[in-house]
């Protein structure tokens, strides 16, 4: 193959996007190659850009992604879910990636905790195959990747956050345990918020409550079933507290999810929670993300703590699953918001990190 493809790339935290070609290369037997359609832009994304959390640079960013198949290697012949893959179908794939021996993977069933795995987004620009973000317009996927073919009737807006914040979701509403009646508190209503609220309602609870500063985000929740939503911002932690578990009979919530990226919410979380409650903590993605917390009222009140970080290869068919068959009750294309170019993509993020769009979406 003669022929390159343009990225956006970055050499350091904060210092803007440039245009840059490489060349693209024939894929070996177990890689594919993607034609990208589109990528959105996650909050981990910016925490990245603006060196909150390490990240290799010169770099390419972004690990929501769709596409289409360009070349395919003579050893990825059906997807996950088995079904046959060939150039030009459409796609996403599991955000990481691990190709080799595994611990976590074959003990413990954790294949996203691997030593030594590789997430998209997250490598040098400068080494081959150089296409390994979002944020271009080719991808390269590399073995250890699950493969997803998309149906046709799937839009770009929906399906692209499926490999990222909703099956992310799926696997923090999991590990919540939420089952029919329950109680469900949601810290933070972006946009893994909104999709916590809407799989907490399709997996049966009987209330959803959001909790957010921004008004605007309350009111879409509304729409994403929250049945009552609180302004953080104009009340006591104290206050907050309270309202939250008058909305609880007759002790409290039975699961807290904390997706607002604040360590500080978790204590106030974990009080709204009744005995033997669930407390998830999705959003802390940060290092030092540091609280303090009553031991003894974890002990005496039953709790359980869980934190999860990246999700199970059939979380992201779980993710599409979801998607496709709450369609008609959620609008889920209406959370990517806003496109640009990619020689748009300084504007981009600065549109992202103020708030001002919900999620970004990069059309090359």
């Amino acid at each position: 193959m003669t022929k390159t493809g343009r990225a956006a790339v970055y050499d350091a935290p904060n210092a803007p996007f440039e245009l840059k070609e490489y060349p693209l290369r024939d894929v070996n037997p177990d890689e594919a190659l993607v034609r990208i359609t589109m990528s959105t832009i996650c909050r981990s994304d910016i925490h990245s850009y603006q060196g909150h959390r390490p990240n290799p640079c010169p770099g390419i960013l972004g690990h929501e992604i769709v596409g289409v198949i360009e070349q395919l290697g003579d050893t990825i012949t059906h997807d996950m879910r088995g079904d046959e893959l060939k150039p030009g179908d459409r796609v996403t794939w599991t955000e990481f990636f691990h190709h080799g021996p595994s611990y976590y993977r074959e003990v413990h069933d954790m294949p996203q905790k691997s030593k030594g795995v590789r997430k998209y987004g997250h490598d040098l620009a400068e080494d081959d195959p150089h296409f390994l973000g979002g944020f271009a317009e080719y991808c390269y996927i590399l073995p250890g990747t699950g493969i997803l073919k998309l149906p046709d009737d799937i839009t770009d807006e929906e399906a692209t956050p499926l490999n990222c914040g909703v099956a992310t979701m799926i696997s923090v509403t999991e590990a919540a345990d939420i089952g029919i009646g329950d109680t469900v508190v949601v810290q933070g209503l972006g946009l893994l918020g909104l999709y916590g609220c809407a799989i907490a309602k399709a997996r049966g609870a009987r209330k959803v409550i959001g909790l957010d500063g921004v008004a605007s985000r309350r009111d879409l929740a509304a729409r994403f079933g929250a049945d009552v939503t609180f302004d953080i911002s104009s009340m006591n932690e104290k206050d907050l507290i309270a309202k939250v578990r008058a909305e609880c009979p007759p002790d409290g919530a039975d699961s807290v999810i904390e997706v607002c990226g604040y360590p500080e919410a978790v204590p106030a979380g974990v009080r709204m929670l009744r005995t033997g409650g669930c407390y998830v903590i999705g959003g802390l993605v940060n290092p030092d993300a540091n609280f303090e917390i009553d031991g003894n009222l974890i002990l005496r009140g039953w709790i359980n703590i869980k934190g999860v970080h990246n999700y199970h290869p059939r979380h992201l068919i779980e993710a599409l699953d979801f998607v496709m068959s709450n369609k008609s009750r959620f609008p889920f294309g209406e959370l990517v918001d806003s496109r640009f170019a990619l020689e748009d993509l300084n504007e981009a993020f600065s549109r992202a990190a103020d708030r001002s769009v919900l999620r970004a979406a990069i059309v090359p």
